[in-house]
């Protein structure tokens, strides 16, 4: 399952804990294609659940006795490891095509592939997203070919076995059309191909989801029903497990594809404050009036020879007591001007964002092609624009 990470709500540019690549979302197996993958501690639950109930088929099958716990282990072991070689087809794809892919997880429900922007075109969108079913499937052809050359009644042919059995369930249970899953991403490829919109093909994809998370969690209800007997609890949590998971996916993908949808309303040149230039030398006080005075909304302190060095930060002018303005140089309240806020004027949507979110900051000096100054970006007039749009 794929994870583009344009899909965030959040427009203010933050710390990079605050928007995910500051935490651990796991422990660190290893780096395939320099690809980080890590493991969550909700695997180890799902991994003694399926060893629990896997167990009792080993030992009617082998009658290994407490060694048949091993090699249901393996089974869980073989599925998440079928479950990290899906996701590595997402990512080396998506990455084939200059996607970033930040990190892969492996968690309780399976697997996530974090790729932090969409692909461009919907035939990119079909490719990164059936690339991993593709190989599951593969896999599980390869291994039900293993299977019928080994012994059906022994540890190597349980544990090939286990092997095609786990990538066919990867690879058909993605292929299911309805976001998050791979198969919603191949039904919203397939609609944006028709409509020419990836909005539409978001919001379909994500309502097929929705019905496909009822029908997961009314299954067990269903198959009890026709079968004249109680649910099974077991099997009723489970559902509703699996079906809060395809609700709550297709529900985030609805509010980014409503994201997405204000993302080109937001323009630097139109965001940016026109901005009085002063030296560092001038005061607080003399720098508000010359502000005021040519119809300006900031304040630039420029060097001796007229190139800007820092941004006055409006909070830090605000907690000058008044009396006090005249004698505070406005370098005193000023953010130094690093290369992280130097933004170019003409960006736009997520490419603007984007610029953001990768220095985090307060204002930002937005300069033409030339690195001459027109204007200052405030992170708030982001925010408000964003929420106002």
């Amino acid at each position: 399952m794929t994870q583009p990470g344009s899909g965030n709500p959040s427009v203010r540019p933050e710390p990079d804990e605050a928007r995910g690549r500051g935490r651990r979302p796991g422990l660190l197996m290893g780096r395939p294609f320099g690809i980080p993958v890590h493991v969550s501690p909700s695997w180890l639950i799902i991994a003694a659940i399926i060893t629990v109930l896997y167990q009792p088929m080993v030992e009617g099958a082998l009658a290994l006795g407490p060694l048949s716990y091993l090699v249901a282990f393996v089974f869980a072991v073989l599925l998440y490891a079928s479950v990290l070689v899906h996701e590595l087809a997402h990512s080396v794809v998506a990455r084939m095509y200059g996607l970033p892919v930040r990190r892969i997880t492996l968690y309780m429900l399976g697997g996530v592939s974090e790729i932090e922007r969409e692909p461009q075109t919907p035939g990119r969108e079909f490719w990164v997203a059936f690339s991993g079913p593709l190989l599951s499937l593969v896999l599980a052809a390869l291994g039900f070919v293993g299977y019928l050359f080994v012994e059906p009644a022994t540890i190597v042919g349980v544990l090939v076995w286990q092997l095609w059995v786990a990538n066919l369930l990867v690879g058909v249970f993605n292929l299911l059309p309805g976001l998050p899953l791979d198969g919603g991403r191949l039904l919203r490829a397939a609609v944006w191909g028709i409509t020419r919109r990836p909005t539409a093909g978001t919001v379909v994809a994500a309502w097929v989801g929705r019905v496909l998370a009822a029908f997961v969690i009314a299954l067990p209800f269903l198959h009890s029903w026709n079968q004249g007997t109680a649910p099974d609890v077991f099997a009723i949590l489970w559902a509703v497990l699996l079906g809060s998971f395809i609700w709550m996916g297709a529900t985030s993908s609805l509010r980014a594809a409503r994201f997405r949808e204000r993302l080109p309303r937001l323009r630097g040149r139109r965001l940016a404050r026109r901005p009085a230039l002063v030296p560092a030398d001038t005061s607080v006080a003399e720098g508000l009036r010359r502000m005021a005075e040519e119809g300006a909304a900031a304040i630039i302190v420029t060097d001796s020879a007229g190139t800007p060095t820092s941004i006055v930060n409006d909070s830090a002018v605000a907690a000058v007591p008044k009396d006090r303005r005249p004698w505070v140089p406005v370098s005193s309240v000023a953010r130094a001007i690093t290369s992280g806020i130097l933004v170019p004027v003409d960006l736009e949507g997520e490419e603007l964002l984007e610029a953001l979110r990768d220095h985090p900051a307060s204002e930002y000096l937005l300069v033409e092609e030339d690195g001459s100054p027109f204007g200052v970006l405030r992170a708030a007039d982001v925010q408000a624009a964003f929420a106002g749009a």
